[in-house]
């Protein structure tokens, strides 16, 4: 097990991960959503995973954050071996240091807007007042402020998903991850949702990987690799001339292990 380079808040290393898991037997259920996969992102850097529906994006999403452990391969958050830690372990790592932004709000129905955007600092232990005035903060920036004592069913989609990020947010996490957000939206509403998350990330230095199929959107991203049925298909830009190459970037080219 080699340690990460020091200048990458997340690195991972040869990520092979099956739809379903393994079976019992050893032997793989379906066709590899992730083989080979290798890559490393810098601290404050916002990349973003491109590939059609189907290529791995959430996979690789869901590995790197945590959620999911792959079959063969190493994840590292900083100095952490994702990979080998408990269940509980990457649960707290995902609660603590990490915020999550899927293309459904999932909100939790019993409680109002604010709760929900608190809902990380408050399972955390936060004060109340503490947890109330972050998650107030977030909602005015994206414009929502006014329906803090609502209940999740009072709003529409894209306020919902506004919701859905602030709480994202709320923790001023190391890393965002961002699997589609903006997917169910209008160009108006993808706009704020993507302008106050780049801002965010900006201003806290907030590490961000971003999955989309929208050229749109990738656009937005300091640096963008491309998957493709589980295969990293490149990286763009290449690193700067002299630079030692990074996971997955090798003369600006994929060079991650893929087993035959």
């Amino acid at each position: 097990m080699v340690a990460p380079p020091d200048n990458d808040v997340l690195w991972a290393r040869s990520l092979h991960c099956s739809p379903r898991g393994s079976t019992r037997t050893g032997s793989v259920v379906g066709a590899p959503a992730l083989t080979g996969v290798s890559l490393g992102v810098r601290e404050g850097e916002i990349l973003a995973v491109t590939g059609p529906r189907g290529s791995g994006k959430t996979t690789l999403l869901r590995c790197l954050s945590g959620q999911l452990r792959p079959d063969e391969g190493e994840v590292w958050f900083n100095s952490l071996p994702v990979h080998t830690m408990s269940p509980l372990a990457r649960e707290r790592l995902r609660r603590d240091r990490f915020g999550w932004i899927g293309p459904e709000p999932r909100l939790v129905p019993e409680l109002n807007v604010w709760e929900n955007a608190a809902l990380p600092l408050l399972v955390g232990g936060a004060p109340h007042r503490t947890a109330k005035r972050a998650a107030l903060e977030w909602l005015d920036r994206l414009d929502i402020g006014d329906q803090a004592r609502k209940r999740p069913r009072a709003l529409d989609r894209a306020r919902a998903q506004r919701v859905a990020l602030a709480r994202a947010l709320v923790t001023l996490p190391s890393v965002v991850f961002a699997d589609e957000p903006t997917a169910p939206l209008h160009r108006a509403d993808r706009a704020l949702l993507l302008r106050t998350l780049t801002a965010a990330a900006r201003s806290h230095d907030i590490t961000v990987v971003l999955a989309t199929h929208e050229a749109e959107t990738a656009a937005l991203a300091d640096r963008t690799l491309g998957l493709l049925d589980g295969h990293l298909a490149g990286a763009v830009p290449p690193p700067a001339s002299g630079a030692a190459p990074r996971p997955g970037e090798a003369e600006g080219r994929d060079s991650c292990s893929v087993s035959a």
